[in-house]
C-alpha cells in the first residue's frame, strides 16, 4: 500500500523544518505532501492534495487551526488531524474535542512521542482503508451474487416492472448483453403428472433446464432461469424470420427430453419483439401456449403465433411512449442515435398504419407532438410558425423515404438548436457571475456562496459550469478580479495599502498583502514604488 500523506501547518517554518527532519516519515508508512505558514494557504493545499493527516498549529495568521479544522472536517471528512500547540487552555482542548480531532500535543514535542501518535493514527488509517478497499472480497461477493442478481432481474422484467430508464443500469451492473435485435419468450412447462419412476420432480425440473441451457442456450444467446415452477428461456434472435428455425429445434428438444430423461416437456413460445421491454408480452404469449398442450399434445413446441395469430395483431398507431423515445433520444444522443430512432419509429409504429386513415391521424399526432416540444423547449422553426394545415398537407403528399428525410432532418435540428440553447444558458450564467463580481467585489462577504444564493443554484454545479466556460475557479477569478483593482489603485491613487484593500474586499491587510503578493510576486508597496518609477 502506498504511504499516507501527511500536510504540515505552522507559521514558524523552523518547527517544520525540525519535525521534517526528526521523524522517519518513509518508516512510519507516511510521506509529507508539504507545508503551508497559514490557514487560509493550508486549505487551498488540503483542497488540492487530500492529504490523510494534517497537522497543524493553533495559532496562525489569516485562518487559525481550529476554524481550519472545521473546514476540513466539514468538506474532507475522512482526514485525520493532529493538533500540536503550546497553549494548554481548556477552551482550545475543548473545542479539539468537538471536532473529534485525532491527537491534541503540547509543544515541545519530541520525536519518539510524535513517532507514537504517527504508529497510531496509521493503525486506524490501515483498518479504515482495509474495510474500504478490500476490492477482492467485494469483488468475489458480488461475482457469486450474480446469478442470484440476474434471475431476480429476469423476472422482474418479465413481469413488467422495468422501467426504460433502469434497463441500462441494470444490464451493466449485472453484466448482462442483450445484444438482439430480436427476442422472444419461451416457457419450458414438464409435466409433473409425468415423472419416471424413482425421480424427485425438483430434481427433473432442474435437469430440463440444464439440458434446455446447454441445447438453446448457446446458439440463442438464451439467459435461463426459474420463474413459478417453469423454466423459462429469453431468446436473441437476428431477425423476425428465425423464428421459424427456433420452434423447430425446441420440438427437437420435446423430443430429446422424453427420450434422454424421460420427461414430458412442452416448450411455449411467445411472439418476436424487438425491445426487451416487450418482453412481458412474449411471456405472456408463451405461458399461454403452454396451456394448449391439452388440443395439440404434450413433449412439443408450440408457437402462439402459429396457433392463434389473431392474438398478437398489432394496431400499428403510435403512442405517447414511442414518441417521448424518440424525444429522449433528440435531447441526449448523437446524431446517428437520432437517425436510428427516427427510423426506428417509422418502420415499426408510423409505417405500419393498416389503412388510409390511420395514416392522416399518424400524421396529424406527429405534428402536434413536435409542435409541443418546440414550445416547450423554446424551439423555433419556420415550419412551426405557420400554417399547421399547409404542413399536415405537404406531409400527407410525402413519399415515405422523403417522409423519412423529412423528420430525420427535424430531429437533428431539435437537436442543434437545444444543443445551442444549452450553451447560450452556460454562458449567460457565468456572465452574470461576471457582472456581479463586478458590482460588488468590494463586498469583502462576497464567496461561492453568496454568489449561489443570488443566481439560484447549487455550489457544486455551478463550480463545475464556471470552471469549465473561464477556465478558472470562482475564488480564483474573484482573487484575481480583486487584485487587479488594487494595482490600478496603487498606481492611479495615493490612497494607503489598508484602504485599497478595504476597497477591493479584504479587511484584514496582512491577508491582502499575502493574497497580492501571491498574485504579483511583491508587496503592495513595491508595486506602487516599481511602477510608478515606470
Amino acid at each position: 500500500m502506498a504511504a499516507y500523506t501527511v500536510l504540515l501547518v505552522d507559521d514558524e517554518e523552523e518547527v517544520i523544518q525540525v519535525i521534517m527532519k526528526k521523524i522517519n516519515w518513509e518508516g512510519l508508512g507516511f510521506s509529507v505532501v508539504g507545508y503551508a505558514n497559514n490557514g487560509v494557504k493550508a486549505l487551498e493545499m488540503v483542497e488540492e492534495f487530500q492529504p490523510d493527516v494534517v497537522m497543524t498549529d493553533i495559532k496562525m495568521p489569516y485562518m487559525d487551526g481550529l476554524e481550519l479544522s472545521n473546514h476540513i472536517k466539514t468538506d474532507y471528512p475522512t482526514t485525520k488531524i493532529l493538533i500540536f500547540t503550546g497553549f494548554d487552555e481548556f477552551e482550545y482542548a475543548k473545542e479539539a474535542i468537538h471536532l473529534e480531532i485525532e491527537e491534541y500535543i503540547l509543544k515541545p514535542v519530541n520525536a519518539v512521542e510524535l513517532m507514537n501518535v504517527f504508529a497510531q493514527v496509521k493503525i486506524k488509517l490501515d483498518q479504515e482503508i482495509s474495510e474500504k478497499r478490500n476490492v477482492e472480497i467485494l469483488q468475489k461477493y458480488y461475482m457469486d451474487s450474480l446469478p442470484l442478481l440476474r434471475a431476480n432481474f429476469y423476472s422482474t422484467l418479465i413481469e413488467g416492472r422495468i422501467h426504460e430508464d433502469e434497463v441500462s443500469n441494470y444490464l451493466s451492473n449485472y453484466q448482462i448483453s442483450f445484444t438482439g435485435p430480436f427476442f422472444c419468450c419461451l416457457v419450458i412447462y414438464a409435466s409433473p403428472s409425468q415423472i419416471p419412476k424413482e425421480m424427485n420432480p425438483l430434481l427433473l425440473s432442474m435437469s430440463v433446464q440444464k439440458q434446455a441451457e446447454e441445447r438453446l442456450g448457446e446458439k440463442w444467446q438464451a439467459k435461463s432461469f426459474s420463474y413459478l415452477g417453469n423454466t423459462v428461456l429469453i431468446v436473441q434472435l437476428k431477425n423476425e424470420t428465425e423464428i421459424s428455425e427456433l420452434t423447430d429445434e425446441c420440438d427437437r428438444f420435446c423430443k430429446y427430453a422424453y427420450r434422454i430423461i424421460g420427461a414430458v416437456v412442452t416448450v411455449g413460445i411467445g411472439q418476436v419483439c424487438e425491445d426487451i421491454l416487450e418482453l412481458p408480452q412474449s411471456y405472456t404469449d408463451a405461458r399461454e401456449a403452454v396451456s394448449y398442450r391439452a388440443i395439440y399434445g404434450t413433449s412439443r413446441a408450440i408457437n402462439i403465433k402459429e396457433i392463434a395469430p389473431q392474438e398478437i395483431s398489432k394496431s400499428g398507431l403510435s403512442n405517447d411512449t414511442d414518441l417521448s423515445n424518440l424525444f429522449k433520444t433528440i435531447r441526449l444522443n448523437p446524431a446517428p442515435d437520432i437517425i436510428k430512432a427516427v427510423n426506428k419509429y417509422l418502420d415499426h409504429i408510423f409505417f405500419s398504419s393498416k389503412s388510409l386513415q390511420q395514416h392522416h391521424i399518424a400524421i396529424m399526432e406527429l405534428i402536434s407532438e413536435l409542435y409541443k416540444f418546440c414550445i416547450n423547449n423554446d424551439i423555433v422553426i419556420e415550419e412551426f410558425t405557420e400554417d399547421m394545415r399547409k404542413l399536415y398537407n405537404s406531409l400527407l403528399d410525402l413519399e415515405p423515404n422523403a417522409l423519412r428525410k423529412w423528420l430525420i432532418d427535424i430531429g437533428l435540428t431539435f437537436h442543434e438548436k437545444l444543443i445551442s440553447a444549452r450553451s447560450r444558458s452556460t454562458k449567460s450564467f457565468v456572465s452574470k457571475a461576471k457582472e456581479y463580481v463586478r458590482n460588488n467585489y468590494s463586498d469583502e462577504d462576497l464567496s461561492l456562496d453568496s454568489i449561489c444564493e443570488v443566481l439560484g443554484v447549487s455550489n457544486s454545479y455551478f463550480s463545475t459550469i464556471f470552471k469549465k466556460e473561464t477556465g478558472n475557479s470562482f475564488i480564483g477569478y474573484l482573487t484575481d478580479y480583486r487584485t487587479d483593482q488594487a494595482s490600478r489603485m496603487l498606481i492611479g491613487t495615493n490612497e494607503k495599502s489598508y484602504i485599497i484593500a478595504r476597497n477591493v474586499g479584504y479587511s484584514d491587510p496582512n491577508y491582502f498583502s499575502y493574497v497580492f503578493k501571491r498574485r504579483f510576486g511583491v508587496s503592495p508597496s513595491k508595486y506602487r514604488t516599481e511602477h510608478t518609477k515606470e
